[in-house]
């Protein structure tokens, strides 16, 4: 199998069903296959997926995941996947008809073990967060600092040997866990495993999130949560005590110029990780499984 598309949803039965008709619509010609995770939905998912398979030609994986948290259910569609490129879109987001032949010429380069692309804005009355129209691409050499928002969970893709390297997310960050950030979270640790990375705006999905202006405060909150515990996992977790330490500088030279709030909730998602990793070693001492 040349590339597996996952898609992660939880009581989103609405939003997915535009979402999938435009994986129908996905020009390619060589083996691949859909996998959609269910992360514990209540509404009416499981049908929609279900009436969606029985109309289309290509192979489509239902998997069921009750623990709640994007980690999990990338987890778990990881696990499912065949795919020498597992590639990962939200069920808010509508793929462009070369978005599997793109994603799969930027992994050319044996070296290149994640691959990120293009989120556009949807509907223009959304207020433009989430997203990253840049057309100029980018590289990411192993080894280096990688800032959040480098690479966007709505639009990326992986070596299926390189998820299998850094043992996958962390079911600790994501949407519906802890802390958000979890796909910088797997970009950087396959980095640091040596894994080149690459942002290719050929690669394009649009993204139909519906935020309005009242809302983006909660978003940016959430989103400094998630930066200050990626920061100290980097520091703790790691052993990228540097490149830690750099994303922390980064909040005193630009961040609170943009939003003095950021330090406190930056501050609490680090207490936060922090706590975890302490107490994960702890239970670790003592030989209970975390």
């Amino acid at each position: 199998m040349d590339i597996s598309l996952v898609i992660c949803t939880r009581n989103r039965a609405a939003q997915l069903g535009p979402c999938l008709r435009y994986v129908a619509e996905l020009a390619y010609t060589g083996s691949w296959e859909l996998i959609v995770v269910d992360n514990g939905s209540s509404d009416k998912t499981a049908e929609v997926i279900a009436d969606f398979a029985r109309s289309v030609a290509f192979p489509v994986r239902y998997v069921f995941q009750p623990i709640k948290g994007l980690g999990n259910a990338r987890n778990a569609g990881i696990a499912a996947s065949t795919g020498g490129i597992v590639a990962f879109t939200d069920d808010d987001c509508y793929v462009s008809p070369n978005f599997l032949a793109a994603t799969l010429r930027a992994f050319g380069n044996p070296s290149v073990g994640f691959v990120t692309g293009r989120v556009t804005l949807h509907d223009p009355t959304d207020y433009p967060a989430t997203i990253n129209e840049s057309r100029v691409p980018k590289f990411f050499p192993s080894g280096r600092y990688l800032p959040p928002g480098a690479l966007m969970g709505a639009n990326m893709s992986f070596r299926h040997e390189t998820l299998t390297a850094i043992g996958g997310f962390d079911p600790l960050f994501g949407s519906g866990a802890l802390f958000p950030a979890e796909d910088c979270d797997a970009a950087a640790r396959a980095g640091l495993a040596g894994w080149d990375g690459v942002y290719d705006p050929d690669i394009e999905v649009a993204h139909h999130h519906g935020r309005k202006a009242d809302s983006i405060g909660k978003l940016h909150r959430s989103y400094d949560i998630g930066r200050g515990a990626y920061h100290t996992k980097l520091i703790l977790s790691c052993g990228a005590v540097g490149h830690g330490l750099k994303g922390w500088g980064r909040l005193i030279t630009l961040r609170l110029r943009r939003r003095p709030a950021s330090a406190y909730w930056e501050s609490y998602g680090a207490i936060g990780y922090a706590w975890q990793w302490a107490n994960g070693r702890a239970k670790s001492r003592r030989g209970i499984s975390s």
